[in-house]
């Protein structure tokens, strides 16, 4: 059986670090949990979250969970967004791979690319991880472009009508990695060396 690795080390990228959640990140986690536009792009469904709330869910994170959240930061910028490696299955050796960028005028600026590099390096060349996959909503275009055309995802199916956002169904577009496909498009990008 695969080593479980406790996960509290910072995840270095190239210009974001991903880091443990901390008690001063909630204010803004929290802005961007009862932000309609950014909550439209994700899957799954939410509804508005209090203080008392978030701090629960706060409490309930673990290094030792299955489910893994990370607070993305930039030296420019501080903290951006959240970051997930979730549904870790050790015996598989696969995840669910998550990001959710906050205020919209961080983005487009090659952190979402750094994010979801680093989190590939980290589960594939340090947990020793065999494959990630996650959804997008069919909409979502620039999770879509920055998965598959900037980090090498493949898209791997469709679930039709799905999701159900401002009346009216939309896909949910499955996506996936492997760390040999991760390993060639780093060899051919030279990602990490340049």
């Amino acid at each position: 059986m695969r080593r479980q690795y406790v996960l509290a080390m910072n995840i270095k990228g190239k210009i974001v670090t991903l880091r443990g959640i901390e008690k001063e990140d909630l204010p803004f986690l929290r802005k961007w949990a009862n932000d309609p536009e950014i909550q439209y792009l994700l899957g799954g469904w939410h509804f508005p979250v209090n203080a008392e709330d978030h701090a629960k869910w706060f409490e309930s994170l673990s290094v030792h969970s299955l489910n893994q959240r990370f607070a993305i930061e930039t030296k420019e910028e501080g903290l951006i967004g959240t970051a997930t490696l979730v549904e870790i299955n050790w015996k598989d050796g696969n995840a669910v791979e998550g990001l959710m960028l906050g205020d919209r005028e961080i983005r487009s600026k090659g952190y979402g690319t750094d994010t979801v590099m680093a989190l590939m390096r980290y589960a594939f060349e340090e947990l020793g991880l065999h494959r990630l996959a996650t959804t997008i909503i069919e909409y979502n275009e620039a999770s879509l472009h920055l998965h598959i055309n900037k980090c090498g995802w493949k898209e791997e199916g469709r679930q039709k009508d799905w999701y159900f956002r401002k009346g009216k169904y939309w896909e949910r577009i499955i996506i996936g990695i492997t760390r040999e496909d991760y390993r060639n498009l780093v060899n051919a990008n030279k990602y990490w060396t340049e």
